[in-house]
């Protein structure tokens, strides 16, 4: 099959390297430092602070960052310092599950899940910030842990490459909730993770692993779909192929077709409930659109929107 062929079907480096001429980033918050670092509330909740040194207690400190040890030792009191960390952590989940294998539309939402994470990617690079990964789906059970720099964000699009591959010979599926476990042992607090999925993995186990994960990280949603997925198409009988075979749909009658959207609904509800019960926030990237401006609202980076409707 000729590369023309495969372009919206495979990820490919190239289109994933690319990506990066497309990434803006602008920090929305400054960095916090100072005696009074632990007590500022960062847009990020869960950011992690470093402790610095132990100095001797001033008027207006905050009492909750007394050096009790050396308070102790000394006779005096005495405050912690912190700063805020100076990198961030982003962390993608990136479903590569069978349902992601689809696509009536420009491309795969496999194919557009893995623009959207270069995306992440290349923005964490001119942020500063280290970027990783976790892949679940077919025969995968793989991460790339976060790095930094330009190296960071290649391992994880060679990674991306990889795993669609891998994904597209088939074999047993890890559920997302194993893949939400991964990810909390990975994820350090105050890590930002970024989901990107069609919703179809979810499994009524992933409550707890999300629960957990959102506690100490910031978590977005990624929901990819398709203009099919949507509506139905206009009456008429199409064949499409599958892994059974070539199969007939029948769309000439009207209640068919306005079933048709529902059951795609239906399969997503059980990841959207737990996302809305969490308050977590979710936007949907259609497979014809261009993931920047979805992309800039998840992260936070958009300085006309900081909250996104839940889907």
């Amino acid at each position: 099959m000729s590369t023309a062929s495969l372009k919206g079907v495979r990820v490919s480096l190239d289109e994933l390297i690319a990506m990066r001429l497309r990434a803006r980033r602008s920090r929305p918050t400054a960095r916090v430092k100072g005696g009074h670092a632990a007590t500022h509330a960062s847009r990020f909740r869960g950011r992690g602070v470093d402790y610095v040194e132990s100095r001797a207690y001033q008027p207006g400190d905050d009492i909750r960052q007394m050096d009790w040890r050396l308070t102790a030792r000394s006779g005096r009191p005495h405050t912690k310092l912190f700063q805020e960390e100076r990198e961030q952590s982003i962390l993608l989940l990136v479903d590569h599950g069978p349902s992601m294998r689809f696509g009536t539309r420009v491309r795969f939402k496999s194919v557009q899940a893995a623009r959207a994470a270069a995306l992440v990617a290349w923005a964490a690079v001119h942020g500063g910030d280290r970027i990783g990964a976790v892949g679940f789906g077919p025969g995968l059970n793989a991460e790339v842990k976060p790095g930094g720099g330009p190296r960071g964000a290649l391992r994880v699009l060679r990674a991306l490459v990889e795993w669609d591959a891998i994904a597209a010979r088939g074999g047993p599926a890890e559920s997302l909730s194993q893949a939400l476990q991964r990810a909390h042992r990975l994820a350090r607090p105050g890590t930002r993770v970024i989901v990107l999925t069609d919703g179809f993995s979810a499994d009524a186990a992933a409550e707890g692993p999300l629960s957990l994960l959102a506690g100490h990280c910031d978590v977005a949603t990624v929901l990819l779909s398709d203009a099919l997925e949507q509506a139905a198409p206009p009456p008429a009988r199409y064949a499409v192929r599958s892994e059974a075979g070539r199969v007939l749909l029948d769309f000439a009658a009207a209640r068919t077709r306005a079933r048709w959207p529902q059951l795609f609904a239906e399969r997503r509800a059980l990841l959207t409930g737990m996302l809305q019960r969490r308050a977590l926030r979710s936007v949907v990237l259609d497979t014809r659109a261009e993931p920047d401006a979805v992309l800039m609202r998840v992260l936070g980076l958009d300085p006309r929107q900081h909250t996104v409707r839940s889907a």
